[in-house]
C-alpha cells in the first residue's frame, strides 16, 4: 500500500462539478494499493500517518501530528501510484489491485484512520473521475509504502 501525504491549508475534491468533500489544514492522502496489500498493510499506514509530526508547534518546528495541530484528512484512491515505468513510456498498472480487492481496503484504511485520529475522515469517490485542488503547506509531501518500511 502506498500513500503520498501532503500536508496542506486546504483540500478539496469535485466530481462532474460538484465539491464532494473539502477540508482545511490536515493531510491530503492519495492511496494506491496493490494485489499484495491487506489489512496489515492498512494498519501500519494509518498509525505512521497519525503520528507523522510535520505540523508546526509554538516556536515554528515540526513537532505536532494531526490531532495536536487539529488538522483534517481527505483521502483519495490512486491506483497509478503502482504504475510501472521500466519498460517503454506507456505506464502498466498491473500491480494495481482490481476494484474487487482495493475497494474493501480502501473502505478499511478510512475506518482505521478515523478510528486512530477520532476524527472523521473525507474521501472521493472510488473509480471516478476527480478533480483534486489542493494548497500543499510547506511544502511538505511524503511517500510511504508498506512494502518499504523505511
Amino acid at each position: 500500500m502506498r500513500a503520498v501525504i501532503q500536508r496542506v491549508s486546504e483540500a478539496s475534491v469535485t466530481i462532474d462539478g460538484e465539491v464532494m468533500s473539502s477540508i482545511g489544514l490536515g493531510f491530503m492522502i492519495l492511496l494506491g494499493i496493490e494485489t499484495e496489500d491487506n489489512e496489515e498493510d492498512a494498519d501500519w499506514l494509518c498509525k505512521k500517518i497519525a503520528g507523522l509530526r510535520v505540523f508546526s508547534d509554538d516556536a515554528g518546528l515540526m513537532n505536532n501530528d494531526l490531532n495536536s495541530a487539529n488538522g483534517e484528512v481527505l483521502v483519495v484512491s490512486q491506483f497509478t501510484l503502482h504504475a510501472s515505468y521500466k519498460k517503454g513510456n506507456r505506464p502498466s498498472f498491473i500491480k494495481a489491485a482490481r476494484p474487487e480487492q482495493a475497494i474493501p481496503l480502501y473502505e478499511y484504511f478510512v475506518k482505521q484512520l478515523t478510528a486512530i485520529t477520532a476524527k472523521q475522515v473525507k474521501t472521493g469517490e472510488f473509480g471516478a473521475n476527480m478533480k483534486v485542488t489542493l494548497i500543499n503547506d510547506g511544502p511538505v509531501t511524503i511517500v510511504m509504502d508498506s512494502k518499504n518500511k523505511e
